[in-house]
Formats: C-alpha cells, sequence, structure tokens
C-alpha cells in the first residue's frame, strides 16, 4: 500500500508520533518501536555501531540508563518501576532514530506539516470546548468529573494543555521557518499563530503548563531576530493583555488563575496559614520531602512513591500523603531517586541539553530553539509537574530533545561521522 501511494513507512510513522500520543500509551509505543525497528532493519550498518560507542551524548544516554537500572535493584518495590527504567533505553534508540531520519532527509521538514495540522486540529477543539462545554467528538470535561477543565480528546484526565505544551514549540519553531524568507507583511502571521496557541493552554485550565509557557514565550521570543526589540515588547504586551481578557471572560478561569493564587499570597497570615494546610499541593509537597527524608541517599525507587505513601503502615512522624507522586519534579526526584540519583539523572539532562547551546544560538534554527526553550520550561522550580518519567511525558521530553539535535546539521549526531 505504502509503495502505490508513494509513502515512505518511516515518514510515515514519524508523521503520525503526534497522533499516537493521543491515542494512548500502548500505540505510541507501538509507534517508537516500529520507527526504531525500521532504523536498525533498513539503515543500520556496523559502522554506526563504531561511532555509538564513542558518542558522548549516547554514553551519557546509557549511563543514565544503567543508573535506571541500578535504581530497580534498589527500589522497595522493584515491580513497580522496572518498565520505566528498563523501558528508558527505547528512548535512546529514538533519539538515534530521529537523528537519522534528519540525516537522510537532508533536514527536510516537510514532515512537521502533518505535526502542525493534527496541533491545530487539538487547538481547535480546545477552543470549540470552552466555548460549547464539549469537543468536537460530544465528550466534555463535566462527564469526566473533571469539572469547567477543557480535556479535547484526552477523556481520561485534563492533560490537553500538557499535550499542547508538548508540541507547542515546535509547530511554532517550524512556522517561522517557513515564513522566514516571506514578505514582511506575511512575517506576522507566525506571531498571530504563536498568540492563538499560547491562549489555548490558558483556556484549558492547567495552570503549571499556561506558567511554563508564558515563560516559554518569553524565553522563545527573545531568541527570535525576525524583529527588532520594539516590536518583540509590543508582542509580548499583546499577550498579556490577551491574558487578562481571557481571563476576565471566563468566571472559571478567572478564579483558578487569579483570585486562587491572590488568596494564596496576600491574604491574613491566619488564613495564609489555613490555607496553606489545606492546599493540595503543599501537602504533596510536605510528603515528598518527607519521604526524602526517610530515604535520602537512593529514594523509594522510581514509580514508588505511591508504594511508600500509600500502605498500611505508614510511620506517624512522617506527613506522607497518599497519591501517585509528589506533583514537583525536583521533589520527585529526592523522593524517588534520592541525592546520588537526582545528582546523576539531572546531571545527564542538563549537560546534554547545554553542550549545544552555543550552536543552537549560532544556528538561528527556530525549531531548535523551540525545543531547547520546552526542555528548559520543565525544570522551573516549584511549579506543580507531572510524573517525569511516566509515559506521556517523557515521551514528550525526549521527543523535544532528539528534534533539538536532529533538525540541524551542526548538532545532529550523525553528521560529519558517516560521511
Amino acid at each position: 500500500m505504502f509503495k502505490k501511494f508513494n509513502i515512505n513507512f518511516y515518514d510515515f510513522l514519524f508523521a503520525l508520533l503526534p497522533l499516537s500520543i493521543i491515542l494512548g500509551p500502548a500505540v505510541s509505543l507501538i509507534n517508537i518501536l516500529l520507527f526504531i525497528l525500521i532504523y536498525f532493519f533498513k539503515y543500520f550498518k556496523k559502522d554506526h555501531l563504531n561511532y555509538f560507542i564513542k558518542d558522548k551524548t549516547i554514553i551519557l544516554f546509557f549511563l543514565l540508563n544503567l543508573y535506571l537500572i541500578f535504581n530497580t535493584l534498589i527500589s522497595i518495590e522493584p515491580s513497580s518501576g522496572i518498565f520505566r527504567n528498563f523501558g528508558f533505553v527505547r528512548f535512546i534508540f529514538l533519539f538515534i532514530a530521529i537523528n537519522y531520519f534528519f540525516y537522510i532527509k537532508k533536514y527536510d521538514l516537510s514532515s512537521f506539516k502533518i505535526w502542525t495540522a493534527l496541533f491545530l486540529i487539538v487547538v481547535f477543539d480546545v477552543y470549540f470546548e470552552r466555548f460549547y462545554g464539549t469537543n468536537i467528538l460530544g465528550f466534555g470535561s463535566e462527564e469526566q468529573d473533571f469539572g469547567p477543565r477543557v480535556i479535547s480528546f484526552f477523556k481520561d484526565e485534563p492533560i490537553a494543555g500538557a499535550y499542547l505544551s508538548g508540541l507547542l514549540f515546535i509547530v511554532a519553531g517550524y512556522l517561522f521557518v517557513i515564513f522566514q524568507n516571506k514578505k514582511k507583511t506575511l512575517k506576522i502571521i507566525p506571531l498571530f499563530m504563536l498568540l492563538i496557541f499560547l491562549t489555548s493552554v490558558l483556556i484549558t485550565g492547567e495552570r503549571s503548563n499556561t506558567i511554563k509557557i508564558f515563560v516559554g514565550f518569553l524565553l522563545f521570543v527573545s531568541f527570535l531576530d525576525y524583529f527588532k526589540l520594539k516590536y518583540k515588547i509590543i508582542f509580548s504586551a499583546s499577550f498579556v493583555i490577551i491574558f487578562f481578557v481571557s481571563l476576565y471572560q471566563s468566571d472559571y478561569l478567572r478564579v483558578r488563575y487569579i483570585e486562587q493564587i491572590y488568596n494564596l499570597f496576600f491574604t491574613s497570615e491566619e488564613k495564609a496559614q489555613k490555607d496553606y494546610n489545606n492546599n493540595q499541593y503543599f501537602k504533596l509537597y510536605k510528603s515528598g520531602l518527607s519521604v526524602f527524608q526517610k530515604n535520602p541517599i537512593f529514594g523509594v525507587g522510581n514509580k514508588n512513591y505511591r508504594v511508600e505513601t500509600c500502605h498500611d503502615n505508614k510511620p506517624d512522624k512522617f506527613d506522607y500523603f497518599c497519591t501517585t507522586h509528589p506533583h514537583q519534579i525536583y521533589i520527585e526526584f529526592l523522593s524517588e531517586h534520592g541525592i546520588v540519583g537526582t545528582v546523576i539523572s539531572l546531571s545527564v539532562f542538563f549537560i546534554i541539553i547545554f553542550k549545544i547551546l552555543r550552536n543552537i544560538i549560532d544556528s538561528k534554527n527556530y525549531i531548535q530553539i523551540g525545543t531547547f526553550v520546552y526542555l528548559l520550561v520543565n525544570f522551573l522550580p516549584l511549579i506543580p509537574s507531572g510524573a517525569f518519567f511516566s509515559d506521556f511525558n517523557i515521551t514528550f521530553f525526549m521527543l523535544n530533545l532528539s528534534l533539538m539535535y536532529a533538525v540541524s546539521e551542526k548538532t545532529n549526531i550523525f553528521e560529519n561521522k558517516l560521511n
């Protein structure tokens, strides 16, 4: 079928990666594995292996994977995190396969047309649900007990904002690339589209992702060489205006973004203390730090936070709060990986992310800039977050990290190694 329509299966699987994430972790896993298998069975050569064992980025990834395997062995319940830890190796091979994909395509970005189309469908659906109460398929958040929060196509949990955040700066970067050499009047189009994208995350009601993309937006705009500084300021101010106008168009959004945050920081000391004691996130943070206090060296093990905090014989002296994870990236690492694992994991990720920063700045590749910004805002302190190594979050993280290297000949791991 693919030959009949002149479709490359490698291209097809790459193009469908964003859709597979919507369809769930099983579909996403199958898509990733097939994409990797195509690389190994069709493109892999012996000299690739010789290169991998010398490449510092690949070595760092495998060292991290070795640590994660060790983390399984010292976990309080190894079976809970075994798939996450052993399964991380697929993202190393995904990183390799995506780099080779762009290497053989000579850095052609046309595959992002499908990504952009899928992204725009989700953006439209988010606006549709905010205004009409159900998504375009007829599902609504109230049916799923999430209240007025927008869920779009993710009817099991409210993660539409997280999904948009994971693709937003990739798609925005792609639009800036394709409009780069257009007339000056047309260059305003990706700016307006970026405003629409940013507002779509805002109206989902996901505060953490809204904060992340707002910070990411400021970073992204600062990297743009499209316009002079005064236009960047005007554009940033426009987003702030749209932000507050959007909030005051919805009682729910106004309460969620303004009143709740205001009450948290600008009320009487007595009320603030009461709100602090009743705030679910503060309870989670205290619980996570208690788990870390009890297990400071290696933590309880990846995906073992629930095991530690939800068992029947919980020690009274620790402020445990039973849930899946602490909902804050640094507290999650400390509680599940301890000091040793946190230093190893974060060091590997930060080294890999920042080692090509100079190349990214010099190349002015807007997709690279977008992926770098997304990776950076994931590590904002204090902001609530999803479980870092969950299928959904780690897939987006590693997808952005892979693309950050792959889409430019200056940073692609195969460039100048196989020629």
